[in-house]
């Protein structure tokens, strides 16, 4: 399993809200979509890492990554 850093993220009360109904939509935890979520915005900056930098590879867009929704 990757090395995985634990961070306290403090955020306001109706975002993460926000962010739970968005999560359970897509079948995810929380931080699942958290996860999700800065991982996309890494590939779509062009700034996430080659997958052997990235912990093993890019979970996002390997077989068990939903697709978008329209």
């Amino acid at each position: 399993m990757a090395d995985r850093k634990v961070y306290p993220l403090r955020i306001e009360r109706w975002l993460y809200d926000a962010l739970e109904r968005w999560a359970a939509d897509d079948l995810r935890s929380v931080n699942a979509q958290i996860e999700f979520l800065l991982r996309e915005s890494l590939r779509r900056s062009g700034r996430l890492p080659e997958p052997d930098q990235a912990g093993g590879g890019d979970r996002a867009s390997g077989p068990s990554a939903r697709p978008r929704r329209p």
